[in-house]
């Protein structure tokens, strides 16, 4: 992740480049759709079983009191994940 990286425009100028995002990061009430899964083994399993493909839209409904873990509201079902499980989910914010 790069935040100061430019990419150059049409007609000159440069934009900045968007930044990688992960669902850790998104803020209760928002929402984001799932770009893809950088986890493996069980956990890309159980993540893939819950319905967390790419495409998928995530709403970050709630965080526990300590910070983590975070309730999310996955194709209709409240499922917590911790930090270390959803900082390996990409996303986009929609």
């Amino acid at each position: 992740m790069r935040p100061s990286a430019k990419q150059p425009v049409p007609g000159g100028g440069f934009c900045p480049l968007p930044q990688e995002l992960t669902l850790d990061r998104i803020h209760q009430g928002e929402m984001a759709r799932v770009r893809a899964l950088n986890s493996t083994g069980s956990m890309r399993r159980r993540l893939l079983d819950i319905g967390l493909v790419e495409g998928t839209n995530v709403e970050c409904l709630q965080r526990s009191p300590a910070g983590d873990p975070v309730a999310y509201l996955i194709r209709g079902a409240v499922i917590a994940l911790r930090a270390e499980d959803s900082s390996n989910i990409l996303v986009e914010y929609c």
